[in-house]
């Protein structure tokens, strides 16, 4: 397997917003993340991937985007990005931007354009429909709850927009589209910046003839994801965006793509590099979803091991060889990984954040850590409708509960507590200050109440850390072959208790074995007490066979 500087790397997520405020105002921006590169350099990390920076409504925190070459206000200007650029490349770090082309803001100028008439030179730069016997042109439902079409009386036409009704989607069957996010795209690249993740990529292309979607039972509107998610041209889309920029620069790409699954992945990530470098998949994180399809993901029901090493492991052993892996626990779209896949228990927490991280960075693919992650933040357990700030949120309440009326609202509170996105949104924990070292007024959203435990200068603090412990997994991964490119081989599929697996490359083997419960357990795998361990998450050593709460040990044979 090629060498090539994405698969060697270790990428971490900020969330802009909510990583660290410097002039005052309660918002994280640029000048704030230039502040704490020294913190991320000593992590260890190669990359800083951000989310959206560029000038927005804030509809859905960014990813509604009115102009692709300006930077948010709250973020600073052009020269406060130049300078965080030029400081991180100083620092040898690279920067991911994030790349939101399904759609824009209905405030960009393309749709302000595209709205007036049908004889514009916009008005076909987005999805637009005649209306069919006086309503919506089909049953398609939006991502975040309601129909996925809006009216504008000025073209007599319906705009599609898969997210927020402020979110319409781009015409990707026009060729000036196309163009222009290709231009965009150059633009970020000329400056000097390193790559891009490319939100919900795989929504590009839309069907023909946009026939009606699979509708749930008692679902007012239909399921889109079956229909948009791989389109019919989205190969010769990526195709022409790798030819026309991305073979021009030496960057990286990570394309996210609900609904995909590993033979898709392949033919995006093929090792040719005629498309992406890698995907987001949903398969692990979507687990756990709600047997209702009216709620989607919003349940409490605790992921079974088996069907997560199951979700992980498929992907592992598909992609070998084959294409590459992007590999996450969480993210800005996520619950937090320890609350999700562990704990919430805080006797365990540090030890079950360094046995998930042990876990998926011995695998193969790129690893991403998202802020936070590294300190064990934990999921921020919201508790009342107005403490949410997620529009998917009050969308599905407003759906669900006063129109619908199919489930009750303490029902759905537990739910929203268990997997909304505003439990990754929360600002970033440096100390136990008033605001958490993020600022010195009050943040733009509300602190996880567990700051004053569960932050940064505590953690450098103590050696046993979960800071620590992410720094060596990052450091074994830099040194380690093994550990980037081996095969992977899931040992006891069936086992609700542990995970392990084993990695080979050139005469090494890696011996992976995580308790994901809060017991004793013991496992033979034929590690020896001659066998070199990497890493352990506890302290003082036990039998190589034996493995306490969320204990985790990793062997190298050779």
């Amino acid at each position: 397997m090629s060498s090539t500087w994405f698969k060697d790397s270790v990428i971490y997520q900020i969330y802009p917003m909510s990583f660290q405020d410097s002039n005052h105002d309660g918002i994280g921006d640029l000048n704030g993340i230039r502040q704490r590169l020294p913190y991320l350099k000593d992590l260890g990390v190669d990359v800083l991937w951000l989310n959206p920076i560029y000038k927005s409504p804030n509809v859905d925190n960014g990813y509604d985007i009115a102009d692709y070459e300006s930077i948010n206000p709250d973020y600073g200007t052009m020269a406060d990005f130049d300078a965080l650029l030029r400081d991180m490349h100083e620092g040898g770090m690279k920067l991911l931007m994030d790349l939101v082309v399904n759609h824009t803001s209905d405030q960009h100028k393309w749709f302000q354009e595209s709205k007036k008439s049908k004889d514009n030179p916009y008005s076909d730069f987005y999805v637009w429909r005649d209306p069919v016997d006086g309503h919506e042109p089909n049953n398609w439902g939006s991502y975040f709850s309601g129909p996925a079409w809006t009216y504008v009386p000025e073209r007599g036409q319906y705009y599609l927009h898969l997210f927020a009704k402020e979110q319409p989607d781009l015409n990707w069957e026009n060729p000036e589209v196309r163009k222009h996010v290709y231009d965009l795209m150059k633009f970020w690249l000329d400056k000097g910046v390193d790559g891009f993740r490319m939100d919900v990529i795989n929504l590009i292309s839309k069907p023909a003839g946009l026939p009606d979607a699979p509708q749930p039972d008692g679902a007012e509107y239909g399921n889109v994801e079956p229909l948009v998610a791989d389109g019919p041209r989205l190969n010769e889309f990526l195709r022409e965006m790798n030819r026309e920029v991305l073979s021009k620069y030496d960057v990286m790409t990570v394309g996210e793509m609900p609904g995909s699954t590993p033979e898709d992945a392949i033919q995006y990530t093929n090792l040719d590099g005629t498309e992406l470098n890698m995907v987001f998949q949903f398969q692990h994180v979507n687990l756990g979803s709600n047997d209702d399809k009216r709620l989607g993901k919003f349940s409490d029901k605790r992921i079974q091991l088996p069907e997560l090493k199951e979700a992980l492991s498929r992907w592992q052993v598909k992609l070998d060889g084959k294409g590459w892996n992007s590999l996450y626990w969480n993210n800005h779209d996520q619950p937090r990984a320890v609350s999700r896949f562990a704990t919430d228990d805080p006797e365990y927490r540090v030890r079950a954040a360094k046995m998930l991280g042990t876990t998926l960075h011995m695998m193969q693919g790129t690893p991403f850590i998202y802020e936070g992650e590294e300190i064990g933040m934990t999921n921020a357990h919201l508790t009342k409708l107005d403490e949410y700030e997620d529009l998917e949120v009050h969308n599905l309440y407003k759906q669900a509960v006063e129109d619908e009326k199919i489930i009750d609202s303490e029902t759905l509170m537990k739910y929203f507590a268990a997997r909304s996105r505003d439990n990754a949104r929360t600002p970033m924990q440096w100390n136990d200050t008033v605001y958490a070292g993020f600022s010195d007024v009050k943040p733009w959203y509300r602190l996880n109440a567990n700051y004053p435990d569960i932050n940064v200068e505590n953690a450098l603090a103590d050696k046993n850390s979960v800071y620590y412990y992410y720094r060596e997994l990052i450091k074994l991964r830099h040194e380690n072959e093994v550990i980037r490119y081996g095969d992977y081989k899931l040992l006891d599929a069936e086992d609700a208790e542990v995970f392990a697996y084993e990695r080979n490359y050139k005469g090494q083997k890696l011996l992976v074995i995580s308790n994901f419960t809060a017991k004793d357990v013991v496992r033979d795998y034929g590690q020896t007490d001659d066998a070199k361990m990497l890493i352990n998450n506890y302290q003082d050593k036990n039998s190589v066979l034996e493995f306490r709460p969320y204990e985790t040990k990793v062997f190298l044979i050779k």
